[in-house]
């Protein structure tokens, strides 16, 4: 039987971290099994426009709420010539796809992704491929997407139906350069001199972009933290962002430590920028070097023997567009997603950019079924909600609970909150990670009161919490599980929720 315990916390404007970037609610679309093709793209679809985009997908993208985009990998990225994917789709070549054994056809490239972008109201971030290829092609990338001059790159933009520049504002120095898996793969000093030449170059025709150089594509990996610090040796001066990656699941049926993911992440995050701080430190400089956390996600990657699990497609053929990373996310995914989300808010002061991997069929919130329906993951209730409430600046909210002993990261609290605060109002993310007790949370509001000189009302609430923590949303029950209202009211300057175990809450206040 379940138990309760009391948990408290003060809601202080003045902790506050930071002004929230939008990119922090980014997405990430990759050429990767249906992801593209039978995912946004499916032409015959019967809600397809005139451009073969799936328009259900449009309107559900749009809920969702994601800022900027990165695009097109990944994985794939590094094998990858953008110039397939320009000019008449009739012309376009069909390429062997080495990252995911599958093939492209290239029917989606950057005018038809863009078009795509420009439907859900996000903004393009473009990946450069530094692993087969180098600074001269993504210079020519560069030039075509955001030059106004008139040169042969631009006049083939040109002809290929957009006279104006893409206006591409971040751009990414390739990707997983320290995974042995990457195509082109390297180790940090040869990544970090093309890293650092690319960038100087790209700079010099656009001066205005953002630059985001490789980190670790995961806190486990051997060279995690000397990887970073000789990639920023080389490229500090050239680029604004290091990227983080962190993928998070559970292991031999062990929720409690899965769980605790949100702790593995922020641990993550304040490395690499405690290494990041020490080159500027070591190189007498006061520019700080930001987190582009652009890949995180739930991914059941690994079998319980440790082998990967659906990571490669297996066999000889070369498909087009095959069921890969088709993940079936349920409630406890999903409460453990929260916790991620609430975490990148809680380093808002250092993460300013961060892409969900993925959107659409391959390990996505949104699922989609050929000549049928799509419908939502259960991860996609806690990224719709917290995108839209969490507007204006971020604020700790220090929690006072029982805690747990973790096998990794010791000692982890049960409760774990966040706040964000506009002009508006007040937005509440909290998170249960405790599999068997619940928790009475009150929130002293008195310095928040103090400081805004008025009272304020519980006038939304969210609870995801499914007494069944593997019960998910499928083809055939796409239902199933969702957000209710939680139990939440103010009584004088304090708020008090209710939280089952295992669950996820978000509340405004106004």
């Amino acid at each position: 039987m379940s138990s309760s315990h009391d948990a408290s916390a003060r809601l202080d404007p003045h902790f506050e971290i930071a002004d929230i970037d939008r990119r922090l609610f980014g997405g990430f679309v990759e050429h990767l099994g249906r992801h593209i093709y039978d995912g946004i793209f499916e032409p015959g679809h019967p809600s397809a426009d005139e451009a073969g985009f799936r328009t259900d997908v449009i309107e559900l993208v749009k809920e969702l709420g994601v800022s900027t985009i990165r695009y097109p990998g990944g994985n794939f990225v590094s094998g990858y010539r953008w110039e397939d994917g320009i000019g008449p789709r009739s012309e376009r070549p069909r390429r062997l796809d080495l990252a995911w054994h599958s093939t492209e056809t290239n029917e989606v490239g950057l005018h038809e992704f863009q078009s795509w972008l420009d439907r859900v109201g996000s903004e393009l971030m473009l990946a450069l491929n530094l692993g087969t290829r180098g600074t001269q092609e993504a210079l020519d990338l560069l030039e075509y997407a955001n030059s106004d001059a008139q040169t042969a790159w631009t006049d083939r933009r040109a002809a290929n139906g957009r006279t104006d520049a893409f206006g591409v504002k971040m751009w990414c120095l390739g990707n997983e350069m320290d995974g042995p898996w990457q195509i082109g793969h390297k180790n940090a000093d040869d990544y970090g001199k093309l890293a650092s030449a690319t960038a100087k170059a790209m700079r010099m025709l656009d001066p205005g972009i953002e630059l985001v150089a490789c980190g670790s594509s995961g806190r486990g990996m051997p060279t995690f933290g000397a990887w970073e610090r000789q990639v920023l040796e080389h490229t500090f001066d050239d680029v604004d962002f290091i990227s983080c990656h962190s993928y998070y699941q559970e292991h031999a049926g062990n929720a409690q430590e899965f769980l605790a993911s949100g702790v593995d992440m922020a641990k993550f995050i304040e490395e690499v920028v405690t290494i990041a701080d020490s080159v500027a430190a070591a190189k007498k400089s006061d520019k700080r070097i930001m987190v582009s956390f652009d890949e995180w996600n739930i991914w059941y990657l690994h079998n319980e023997d440790g082998t990967e699990s659906g990571h490669e497609f297996k066999g000889g053929a070369w498909p087009v567009a095959p069921r890969q990373l088709e993940d079936q996310y349920h409630a406890l995914d999903a409460v453990v997603f929260g916790d991620l989300l609430i975490t990148l808010l809680q380093h808002a002061d250092r993460v300013r950019s961060a892409s969900l991997a993925q959107l659409v069929n391959v390990i996505a919130p949104i699922m989609t079924e050929p000549g049928g329906p799509a419908w939502r993951q259960t991860t996609f209730f806690p990224f719709s909600i917290t995108s839209r409430l969490a507007q204006g600046r971020a604020v700790r909210v220090p929690v006072d609970a029982a805690t747990f002993t973790s096998e990794k990261l010791g000692e982890v609290a049960t409760v774990n909150a966040v706040a964000t605060i506009d002009d508006e109002g007040v937005s509440l993310f909290v998170v249960n990670r405790s599999t068997t007790d619940a928790a009475a949370l009150r929130v002293d509001l008195a310095p928040l009161l103090v400081t805004l000189g008025r009272e304020l009302e519980v006038v939304e609430t969210h609870l995801l919490h499914e007494d069944d923590v593997y019960a998910a949303n499928t083809l055939e029950n796409p239902d199933r599980v969702g957000v209710r209202g939680a139990e939440a009211s103010v009584d004088s300057s304090v708020l008090s929720i209710a939280l089952p175990a295992v669950s996820w809450a978000a509340v405004r206040l106004a």
